[in-house]
């Protein structure tokens, strides 16, 4: 990963409050994925987080972009902060997204959801083939089969329309949901 220049990207608490109530966020969302020596997907790597609400949820591995980030680096930002060092995500050098997610502060515009503000994120499908381990405010990481992550996307339990990306990403690899 390329070094990322920080200088005049971060903002302040109110900065980053009054952005946000005037323009539309960038994020990446991930989906953690191992796949076999062809190439077919085995498992889907899952976060469990604890909500704002008090809910214990299974998540995916998301966050905002920087200013002058590429998303290359901002995806790889990410997944090291949520899976640790040691997850070694194969990113290729331009990543295209399976999804563009628009999240709004108002619940049922779209079925993304973001009460903090107006975002768009762009959802990509990670290959790691290192180690994971749960970090920050991870409670636990799990690999789950194709058919257990379908399940729990369909059970409601992913808050903010996490449950419909992953979906949308096993249906973009070809698995029934």
């Amino acid at each position: 990963m390329t070094e990322t220049d920080t200088r005049g990207a971060w903002l302040s608490a109110e900065q980053l409050r009054d952005a946000r109530e005037r323009l539309p966020i960038l994020y990446v969302d991930a989906v953690p994925v191992r796949v076999d020596e062809r190439g077919a997907l085995s498992a889907v790597g899952l976060l469990l987080r604890a909500s704002q609400s008090g809910t214990i949820n299974h998540e995916l591995v998301s966050g905002r972009v920087l200013y002058h980030e590429r998303i290359r680096d901002a995806l790889i930002r990410h997944l090291e902060k949520d899976l640790g060092l040691l997850a070694m995500p194969r990113i290729p050098l331009s990543p295209q997204p399976f999804t563009v997610a628009e999240k709004f502060p108002t619940p049922g515009v779209t079925p993304f959801h973001d009460p903090r503000q107006h975002a768009v994120s762009l959802a990509f499908v990670v290959p790691v083939v290192g180690d994971c381990a749960p970090q920050q405010d991870a409670l636990d990481f799990s690999w789950v089969t194709p058919d257990e992550a379908a399940r729990l996307a369909s059970l409601g339990e992913m808050e903010n329309g996490h449950g419909v990306l992953l979906r949308q990403a096993l249906a973009h690899l070809g698995f029934e949901v």
